[in-house]
């Protein structure tokens, strides 16, 4: 944890100059970027693998048909048939899982009052007029939805829920074009995937600089990976 807040400390540094206050909150979303960043070529790996299932849409339908009195032997056809094309159809699923202990480890940097038993100084940095040591609820018990940090929060919230919509339609659009197959689990995840778009907008409470970058992020990124 040390070596992880020593590094967002050394991002501020260096972008005080050209940030002033809001360095650590820079630093914040520099180092966002600079995770997707690292993430990136799982997205891309992804946005190949979503492509090669779509493509084979034809040969899954021939499948359908010619064992359609037989879901087990259809289920193990379309399995085999992703083996041979090399396509998993749960690789999508990467770049989100190898964010999480990027994610943990901000939330409990932000949430720690010591560091290697020396006091968190980041904890008294600010974005305006939000602690960026605080949650949606310091916020709301702070000054309530009206007052500063509240604004802050209410504004973050507002961004998020504009990109969520937009990633929400990138991602249904994706959905629909892809065929869903015999096998439920990835079946029941294409029709989740649209929605969790919006499941940021609760994690926004908890971590939101980290999740406010990473959203735009990933709605930029999905527009072009899978344009």
């Amino acid at each position: 944890m040390s070596v992880f807040a020593t590094l967002v400390d050394g991002l501020a540094d260096l972008l005080r100059p050209l940030c002033g206050a809001g360095a650590a909150a820079a630093a914040v979303v520099l180092f966002t970027a600079l995770v997707r960043l690292l993430v990136h070529p799982l997205s891309r790996a992804a946005a190949r693998g979503q492509k090669a299932r779509t493509a084979l849409r034809p040969r899954i339908a021939e499948l359908r048909r010619t064992h359609a009195r037989d879901p087990e032997r259809l289920q193990r056809a379309v399995l085999a048939l992703h083996a041979e094309e090399k396509v998993s159809p749960l690789s999508g699923c990467l770049p989100s899982l190898c964010q999480l202990p990027a994610f943990f480890l901000l939330y409990h940097l932000f949430a720690s009052t010591s560091l290697g038993g020396e006091p968190n100084t980041l904890l008294g940095h600010r974005l305006f007029a939000a602690p960026l040591g605080g949650n949606w609820s310091d916020a709301l018990a702070a000054g309530g939805p009206a007052g500063g940090a509240g604004l802050v929060y209410a504004g973050l919230f507002a961004l998020v829920a504009a990109v969520a919509a937009f990633s929400y339609r990138l991602t249904s659009r994706t959905a629909a074009e892809l065929t869903p197959g015999p096998e439920a689990g990835p079946a029941a995840l294409t029709k989740v995937l649209p929605f969790l778009s919006f499941f940021t907008l609760i994690t926004v409470a908890v971590v939101p600089l980290y999740v406010t970058t990473s959203t735009a992020w990933s709605a930029v990124e999905r527009a072009v990976l899978y344009r």
